[in-house]
C-alpha cells in the first residue's frame, strides 16, 4: 500500500486499514456488491457498453482495495461505490464514474497511473491523477501539505470540472459517514469542508451539496447548538403546520384561477442558515420568521413573471425584499425571482419563482450541464451555468500564473469563494460580478490586468471617488488610466478578490527584482572602479568570467547576481575584489584614469556615471528612511539592509550612525540627482495657540508657499491654551523648506517650527 501523508483531500474518515486487518461487519462481504447493483440501477442514461466499462473499473477497484476497512468496519470498497452513486446522480459520463470508482487506488494501493492509461484511458486516468495527493513530497507543515494537494486539487479542476465534482461527491459521503471518527479529526475535517469545499460547492451553483456540507459541518463542530436548534425547529413546524397548509392551500387556488400550470413546494430554511442568520442579525430564533418558504417551479421564463402578478395580487409584498435574478444571475449561473410576502398571519415568507431548467440549474449546477447534454436538450441556462463557472475555474490558473507559494494561492481562492456578489456595470452595460466589499480596482483587474496595472482614478456613477471606496450593486464604474502609472502596494490593504491581489503582488515582485538588478549593477560598477577596473558586460567573451563568478557566489545567473547585490543580500565590495582577482588571472590590469575615477566618486565631487544618484523615481529597492525623511539638499548616505535594498537616511541621523557604528561595510556613498523628479515628504512640528480657524491659517500658510500637507498628526492631549501639530509637508528641497518654515512663522497663530529629527 502507498505511503500516506496526513493532508486534507482525503479524510480519516475513510481511510482504510492495513492490508487484512480491521473488523468487518457480520455480512460486510454482500454489502458491496448490493451498493453496486443499486449504482448499476442509476446509469440507467448509459448505453451497455459504457455500463460495462462501469463495471470493468469496479472490478479493478474492488480488487485493488482487496483487505482495506473504513473506520466504520465496512469493506473500503464501499465508500467509491457510494461517491460513483453520487456521480450518478449527476448525470456524469462514463470517465467520471470510472474515475469516481477508482479515486482513491493510486494513492492507497499503489497502483501506477500508466496501469490505469493502459487499462481505462488517458481521459479517465488524468480525472484520478487530479484527485490523487501528493504522497510522495514531504512537506514542513501539516498547513503546508494542505495548500500545496489543495492547489493541485484545483488546477486539475480548472482543466477540468469533473475533477471538483467527483471530490465533491467523495467530500459529501465523507461527511454522512464521520461517526466513526475521534471527535478531534472530526472537527477539523468539518471546518475544512465548511471553509472551503462548502463554498466551491457554492460558486459552481451546486446548492443542495452546498446546504447539506454545510448542515453536516455544523452538526459536527456545535453539535450541542445543532441539536438545540433543530428541537426548536421540529417545535416550530409543529405550531406552524395549520399556517403553512393553509398559504399553500391558497396559493394552489389562486394560481388555478389563473390557468397557470405551476408546481408549488413548501421549503424550510437549514438550521445552519438560521443559525448564521441570528448570529449575524443578533437575533433569538423566536425573531426568525422566515424559516418556511414556497418555491413555484413553471414551465417557461415568462410565465415567472405572470407567476410573481398572481402572488402580488394574492398577498401584499414588503417593499425593498424583491430581488430579480433571471435577469442578472448570480456568478454560479443561479436564476430566480425572490418575493418576499406577508402571510394572513402577518409573517413574512419567501416565494422563489423559476422554470424547471432554473431549478435544475439552481440545485445540481455545473453538474446540471451534463444532465441536460445527456437529454438532448442542452438548454441555455445549463449552457450560462456552465460558462459562468467555467469563467471562475480559469481565474484560479491565471492566479496560478502568479502566486508560486502555496499558502498564498490557498489565501487567494479563500477571498475569490466568498460566495456573496455584487453585480455593478461597465459605462458600455457589461455585467460584471465581483464579491461584497469589491472596490474599483477589483473592477479594473476584472476587465483587464492592464487596467488594472495603470489605473489611477475611478468614477462611480459618474463621480469621482477614492479607489479603496466600496461598490455596491446596480453602481456604473469607470476606470480612469495613465500610460505610465503602476500598481501601488498600499491596494493590497483593500481588493478584496484573489485576481487583484495575485496581480498586484506579482507585478510588485517583478518590478522590486527589475529595480534591484539596476541598483546592483550601479554598486557592483562603484565598487569596481576603486579596484580600477570597469565593470564586464553580458557579452559572450565575458561568459566565461560570470560563470565563474556566479559559481563562487551561489547564484544561477549574472542577474540573479546582481538583484542580490541590490537587495543587500551580497556586498558590492566583496564581489568586486572577486571579480578583480579573475579578471586579473585573465590578464587584465587596473586602469589608472579608472582608479582615479573610483576614488573620486567616494569624494565629494561631482557624481560620476554608475553612482547611485537618488531623483525620486526609485521604486522599492531603493527607500528613504522614515525616522529622517532626508529630502533634496541634505547630505545623504546609503545602507543597503538585508534582503530590503537600499534605504537612505540623512548623514546626521542618529538612527543612520548608530547602524553605520554597527554595521559599517553594508555603506555607500549616494548623491541627489541635479533634477529631481518629484516632491519629498518632510516632518515637521508647529507649537500654535489654540482658537478658532487656527488650523485654516496653517494650511492657507502652507498652501501659500506652495506646498501640500499629507499627513496632520495631533497627538492625544486635551487642547489648552497651546497645542503642537506634527506636519508631513510635500516639499520640492531643502530651501523649498525653509520657505514654507519661514511663512509659516509669520503666521500670528504660531509660535514655533521645526523640522523633525530622530
Amino acid at each position: 500500500m502507498g505511503a500516506r501523508s496526513p493532508d486534507a483531500l482525503r479524510d480519516p474518515a475513510t481511510a482504510p486499514g492495513r492490508r487484512g486487518t480491521g473488523a468487518p461487519k457480520p455480512g460486510a462481504a454482500d454489502t458491496s456488491a448490493a451498493s453496486f447493483a443499486a449504482l448499476t440501477a442509476k446509469l440507467d442514461y448509459l448505453d451497455a457498453a459504457d455500463v460495462k466499462r462501469v463495471r470493468d473499473a469496479y472490478r479493478f477497484a474492488d480488487e485493488a482495495h482487496l483487505g482495506q476497512f473504513r473506520a466504520s468496519g465496512e469493506p473500503y470498497i464501499t465508500h467509491p461505490i457510494a461517491v460513483a452513486g453520487l456521480c450518478a446522480d449527476w448525470k456524469l459520463d462514463v470517465q467520471a464514474i470510472m474515475a469516481a470508482l477508482m479515486h482513491d487506488a493510486m494513492e492507497d494501493c499503489g497502483i501506477a497511473k500508466s496501469e490505469l492509461i493502459e487499462r481505462f484511458g488517458a481521459p479517465t486516468a488524468d480525472l484520478v491523477d487530479g484527485l490523487t495527493k501528493l504522497d510522495k513530497l514531504r512537506f514542513s507543515t501539516r498547513e503546508e501539505s494542505q495548500a500545496e494537494s489543495f492547489r493541485k486539487m484545483l488546477l486539475a479542476m480548472a482543466r477540468d470540472v469533473r475533477v471538483i465534482l467527483i471530490k465533491l461527491a467523495d467530500r459529501l459521503h465523507n461527511m454522512r459517514t464521520m461517526e466513526a471518527m475521534v471527535p478531534s479529526k472530526r472537527v477539523r475535517i468539518a471546518g475544512e469542508t465548511l471553509e472551503i469545499y462548502a463554498p466551491i460547492a457554492h460558486r459552481l451553483g451546486l446548492n443542495q451539496t452546498y446546504r447539506e456540507l454545510q448542515e453536516l459541518s455544523f452538526q459536527h463542530l456545535r453539535p450541542w447548538r445543532h441539536g438545540a436548534l433543530s428541537k426548536a425547529v421540529l417545535k416550530a413546524r409543529g405550531y406552524r403546520r395549520d399556517v403553512v397548509e393553509r398559504i399553500q392551500r391558497e396559493v394552489e387556488k389562486a394560481f388555478a384561477g389563473s390557468k397557470l400550470a405551476v408546481q408549488v413546494y413548501g421549503r424550510e430554511k437549514t438550521i445552519y442558515s438560521i443559525y448564521r442568520k441570528m448570529r449575524e442579525k443578533h437575533l433569538s430564533f423566536a425573531q426568525v420568521n422566515d424559516i418556511f418558504g414556497f418555491r413555484i417551479v413553471v414551465p417557461t421564463l415568462h410565465e415567472c413573471y405572470l407567476a410573481m402578478g398572481v402572488l402580488h395580487q394574492l398577498y401584499k409584498p414588503q417593499p425593498g425584499r424583491f430581488k430579480d435574478y433571471i435577469a442578472i444571475p448570480k456568478a454560479n449561473g443561479y436564476q430566480s425571482l425572490h418575493t418576499t410576502l406577508v402571510s394572513p398571519l402577518g409573517t413574512a415568507v419567501e416565494f422563489q419563482i423559476r422554470t424547471e431548467q432554473m431549478h435544475a440549474v439552481a440545485e445540481k449546477g455545473i453538474a446540471a450541464h451534463w444532465m441536460y447534454k445527456s437529454k438532448g436538450a442542452g438548454g441555455n441556462h445549463a449552457q450560462d451555468a456552465q460558462r459562468l463557472g467555467a469563467m471562475w475555474l480559469q481565474s484560479l490558473l491565471d492566479i496560478q500564473d502568479e502566486t508560486r507559494d502555496a499558502s498564498e494561492f490557498l489565501e487567494h481562492v479563500k477571498i475569490d469563494l466568498f460566495p456573496d456578489a455584487i453585480y455593478v456595470f461597465t459605462p458600455k452595460s457589461k455585467i460584471l460580478a465581483l464579491p461584497k466589499g469589491a472596490t474599483p480596482v477589483d473592477f479594473a483587474y476584472a476587465i483587464h490586468s492592464d487596467v488594472g496595472d495603470r489605473c489611477v482614478a475611478a468614477k462611480v456613477n459618474g463621480e469621482p471617488v477614492a479607489l479603496r471606496t466600496e461598490l455596491h450593486s446596480g453602481d456604473v464604474v469607470e476606470i480612469v488610466s495613465a500610460p505610465n502609472a503602476r500598481p501601488n502596494p498600499a491596494w493590497l490593504n483593500f481588493v478584496r478578490t484573489g485576481r487583484a491581489r495575485s496581480k498586484i503582488r506579482h507585478y510588485l515582485k517583478t518590478l522590486e527584482q527589475e529595480e534591484s538588478q539596476d541598483l546592483g549593477e550601479k554598486m557592483l560598477a562603484q565598487a569596481l572602479r576603486a579596484e580600477g577596473l570597469q565593470l564586464p558586460g553580458d557579452g559572450e567573451e565575458h561568459a566565461a568570467l560570470w560563470q565563474q563568478v556566479t559559481r563562487w557566489s551561489g547564484n544561477r545567473t549574472r542577474a540573479e547576481l546582481l538583484t542580490d547585490i541590490g537587495l543587500g543580500r551580497k556586498i558590492a565590495s566583496i564581489v568586486a575584489k572577486r571579480v578583480a582577482r579573475l579578471m586579473a588571472e585573465g590578464g587584465q590590469r587596473p586602469d589608472a584614469l579608472t582608479l582615479t575615477m573610483g576614488r573620486y566618486a567616494s569624494d565629494d565631487s561631482t557624481p560620476l556615471q554608475g553612482m547611485v544618484l537618488i531623483d525620486g523615481s526609485e521604486g522599492a529597492s531603493v527607500q528613504l528612511a522614515a525616522c529622517c525623511r532626508p529630502i533634496p539638499g541634505d547630505a545623504i548616505v546609503g545602507y543597503l539592509g538585508r534582503g530590503e535594498g537600499l534605504t537612505v537616511h540623512t548623514a546626521e541621523c542618529s538612527v543612520g550612525k548608530r547602524l553605520f557604528e554597527r554595521d559599517s561595510e553594508r555603506w555607500m556613498t549616494v548623491e541627489w540627482a541635479e533634477q529631481p523628479t518629484r516632491a519629498f515628504e518632510t516632518a515637521v512640528t508647529v507649537l500654535l495657540k489654540n482658537g478658532k480657524g487656527v488650523l485654516a491659517e496653517v494650511a492657507s500658510a502652507v498652501a501659500s508657499a506652495e506646498a501640500d500637507i499629507t499627513h496632520i498628526d495631533m497627538g492625544d492631549e486635551r487642547a489648552a491654551t497651546t497645542s503642537e501639530l506634527k506636519l508631513l509637508l510635500s516639499v520640492r528641497d531643502r530651501l523649498h523648506l525653509a520657505e514654507v518654515m519661514r511663512t509659516l512663522k509669520r503666521t500670528n497663530a504660531v509660535l514655533r517650527v521645526a523640522r523633525v529629527k530622530p
